[in-house]
């Protein structure tokens, strides 16, 4: 027999029955990292994603098809949204052969932002993820956020006969969306448009004054600021379950504040 011919006849192990008569919920591949064209607005922007893809295995069935992930992830081409991973996700559990499974991909995207007195303008890097998962013939797709932001904090502006102590936060949010489409930074301005102030990566004087300025008119505890992004994501109708996590890097202590709110 040639070399070609034995090459037709490599056993298939995996495919094979198991007797152990016990279902695998996610069995797949993690942290994969890969290309990734991202939809942000109108544009495409390039990044890395770290995906991790996993499908729900069978009781009779020995194995999945550990390459097909792979294989799905490099036939990707238009640029991904939420949308389009819904449908993708379909794609990819008929490749597999499975009714249930899950996709998750994590990276970094960037908005470009404008001064608020120079106008100057610089892109501003925020982390994201995008989640799909198949159970029980149901199919949700989540998106995330991380979101830098600058708090205030009310009881030292209260108490100080001048100055306020100020940190740095980071509010992540984890949104089922429904309905219509949302954009990411729709999801950032969630965020941003609750605290003491946003950020900015390139900023004059002027600007850093205002800041200032406008965070002390602003102040906010952790427990305002997990409440009010809360507050408006009760009042958008294409979002359904969620998380809002806050995390203050106190300036004044070697430790965070933290407060999450979850809408089940």
């Amino acid at each position: 027999m040639n070399q070609v011919t034995s090459s037709l006849h490599i056993p298939d192990t995996q495919s094979e029955r198991d007797e152990r008569h016990l279902v695998i919920q996610r069995v797949g591949v993690k942290d994969v990292r890969y290309p990734l064209q991202l939809k942000v607005g109108k544009q495409a922007q390039t990044t890395v994603g770290l995906w991790s893809l996993d499908v729900a295995l069978p009781a009779d069935k020995k194995g999945t098809h550990m390459s097909r992930f792979v294989a799905w992830l490099d036939a990707l081409a238009a640029p991904l949204d939420a949308a389009g991973l819904h449908e993708l996700h379909g794609q990819m559990l008929t490749k597999l052969g499975a009714l249930e499974g899950r996709i998750e991909v994590r990276f970094t995207f960037f908005l470009r932002k404008r001064a608020p007195v120079s106008g100057i303008e610089s892109m501003l890097d925020y982390q994201g993820a995008l989640i799909s998962e198949t159970r029980a013939g149901k199919t949700s797709v989540w998106a995330e956020v991380g979101v830098p932001v600058k708090s205030l904090c009310p009881c030292s502006k209260e108490i100080s006969d001048y100055g306020a102590h100020n940190q740095r936060s980071l509010v992540s949010i984890r949104a089922e969306l429904i309905g219509a489409p949302i954009g990411w930074q729709e999801l950032v301005r969630f965020a941003e448009e609750s605290a003491s102030s946003e950020i900015w990566p390139l900023l004059k004087r002027s600007d850093e004054k205002w800041i200032t300025e406008h965070a002390y008119q602003n102040p906010k505890f952790v427990e305002d600021l997990v409440r009010d992004v809360a507050l408006r994501l009760n009042a958008e109708p294409r979002i359904g379950r969620y998380s809002v996590d806050v995390e203050n890097f106190e300036s004044i202590h070697n430790h965070s504040a933290y407060a999450r709110i979850e809408r089940a």
